[in-house]
């Protein structure tokens, strides 16, 4: 549909699962996408794709949890393409830790991946786009646990709600810029992270999904694809004039009880 012809995207956290799925749908939809993150096999393996299928993809090697790197990798876009129109922040850390066993390196690590690189990155992304007194889009990846989550997600909802927060704060401040900014609090899905979470903190054996999914209303997990469609929707003109929304993309409702 070229719903993004000639904008220049940068996915931050793009090399693999969600972030690797949103590269590929904006892509299609005719963006010139540079993908970022910190394991450059699985970056440049997915720009090999893209580029082999006739799309336009780079690969640059960051660390989000570094504020220098997260301004960074958007600098290195604008010398390459003159400029930044949209902006995914889809880079997330998801380990596990309770209120009464995190330790203050947990802590941080969380608020350096899931808050502190979400930031630094918008602000180089909107004084760009200030700069030349042009429109862009931003899409933050959040999470449903955001409005409160599990007991064993404790700096990952600390950190997470605070990109909630970010998220509307930064839309308020640079909607007369016309700058949009919203975010996606995604519900459980099926990516190549959380298998290894799930794997790692849970015990959990090759049926996962399928047990997961038995437990869910839609008898399935959310698919990266799908939320890849949504993002690129957000991304685009075809959403309008939203901006400040943070919309919970889930199949359980806030607040429903049985």
């Amino acid at each position: 549909m070229g719903l993004l012809d000639d904008k220049v995207v940068l996915v931050n956290g793009g090399s693999q699962g969600l972030g690797a799925a949103i590269a590929r749908a904006a892509v299609r939809e005719g963006a010139a996408v540079t993908v970022s993150g910190r394991r450059p096999e699985p970056g440049e393996a997915l720009v090999a794709e893209l580029t082999a299928a006739g799309g336009r993809a780079r690969y640059v090697r960051a660390d989000l949890a570094d504020a220098e790197q997260a301004r960074a990798v958007v600098a290195r876009v604008v010398d390459a393409c003159g400029r930044i129109d949209c902006l995914v922040n889809s880079a997330g850390l998801t380990s596990r830790g309770t209120l009464l066993d995190t330790t203050p390196e947990l802590f941080d690590a969380h608020i350096a991946v899931n808050l502190r690189g979400p930031f630094f990155a918008m602000q180089a992304a909107v004084a760009d786009m200030t700069a030349r007194k042009a429109p862009g889009t931003i899409v933050n990846v959040v999470t449903s646990s955001a409005h409160g989550g599990q007991p064993f997600l404790a700096p990952y909802v600390a950190a997470k709600a605070g990109l909630a927060g970010l998220t509307r704060n930064a839309a308020h401040a640079h909607r007369w810029d016309r700058i949009r900014i919203n975010g996606l609090n995604i519900g459980w899905t099926a990516t190549e992270g959380e298998d290894a979470v799930q794997r790692a903190f849970h015990g959990a054996g090759d049926d996962w999904r399928e047990r997961a999914a038995a437990r869910l209303p839609m008898g399935r997990l959310g698919r990266p694809e799908e939320i890849a469609d949504f993002v690129v929707f957000l991304l685009s003109d075809r959403s309008g004039v939203v901006t400040g929304s943070v919309i919970d993309w889930d199949q359980n409702v806030l607040g429903g009880l049985d």
